[in-house]
């Protein structure tokens, strides 16, 4: 059966005996959504959901290695890529995770639609496991429905945190699979579970508290946290005691943060210091006032310009 206490994370019970059965009717929906939070284990459930599909028809040792290197036959992995002199770079191949013209392209669904069109080599069926479906643009979500609506010898996954923002023609056709978020009880079961692993080594400021307060209740995220937190600049680190009220050390440390940190390091930051602010002050304004620099954060908006309005209205009180 489908063993999906990957990495030590707590997964949900109902959702394993939900796959389980699927599995075990050999019954399977031309289409299924997997969506919850980010961190979670979605893309590992895939996995190991997927492995199970194949080894029904051909059991083997090696499936699940072929599937997490692309490398199997009979599977396809879409993710979001962007534009680099002219070339399609694959989200997984850069560094910058948070590139702002990642987007799924027409291009790789009708790459999906030739790799659908050929038999299966290793296996009964074909798998195509698209991550962050959400990143879908128009051209490519309306190509993906019409795949969707014709009888192939596919089977898609689609992946999300973010399901609002996928067509409602494309849900319509698919079996949605919901993962929900830890609880805080979980979360501390798994930080337990942990404690010893050298990936809960992080550098003093932050603690177990902020880590699940700020996890959204994720595993995945307190993960993402802690080697966001140690990779910050000590400038930043060392001026953590906020509201900063230097006009001059906000506009510099506005600077370093602008120019030192990627995407998902400013979103960690600005929700450290919304976590910090509310603690001290239980000011509603001044938490509208770093949800809007959120915002801005998230719709790449003047970075610096940005850190420096907030910070200093903030410090001045004039919220």
């Amino acid at each position: 059966m489908i063993d999906l206490k990957n990495d030590n994370l707590l997964i949900n019970k109902e959702l394993n005996e939900n796959l389980e059965n699927i599995l075990k009717r050999k019954v399977f929906s031309n289409g299924y959504i997997f969506y919850g939070p980010e961190g979670i284990g979605k893309k590992q459930t895939a996995i190991q959901f997927i492995k199970e599909i194949f080894n029904q028809y051909y059991p083997s040792s090696n499936i699940q290695e072929k599937i997490i290197d692309n490398n199997h036959p009979d599977f396809l992995l879409i993710e979001p890529t962007y534009l680099s002199k002219g070339n399609l770079i694959n989200r997984s191949e850069t560094e910058s995770s948070k590139n702002k013209n990642q987007i799924i392209r027409i291009e790789q669904i009708r790459k999906m639609k030739t790799f659908l069109s050929q038999k299966s080599i290793e296996s009964g069926i074909k798998v195509v496991l698209i991550v962050d479906a959400d990143f879908l643009n128009e051209a490519a979500s309306n190509c993906l429905l019409k795949t969707l609506e014709e009888p192939t010898n596919g089977l898609f996954i689609l992946l999300t945190s973010r399901l609002s923002s996928i067509l409602d023609t494309i849900i319509s056709r698919c079996q949605l699979i919901r993962f929900k978020a830890f609880s805080k009880k979980q979360l501390e079961i798994f930080i337990r579970n942990n404690s010893d692993s050298s990936i809960f080594n992080f550098e003093e400021g932050l603690d177990i508290e902020d880590l699940i307060d700020l996890a959204d209740g994720s595993p995945g995220k307190i993960l993402n946290n802690i080697k966001i937190w140690n990779e910050l600049p000590n400038e930043i680190k060392n001026n953590l005691d906020f509201p900063l009220s230097d006009t001059l050390e906000i506009l510099k440390i506005s600077k370093i943060i602008a120019e030192e940190m990627e995407i998902d390091q400013q979103l960690f930051l600005a929700n450290f210091i919304q976590k910090k602010c509310w603690e001290k002050t239980k000011n509603t304004k001044m938490i509208k006032n770093l949800e809007d620099l959120k915002a801005n954060i998230r719709g790449f908006v003047q970075p610096r310009l940005s850190w420096e309005v907030a910070l200093l209205k903030i410090a001045t009180k004039e919220l």
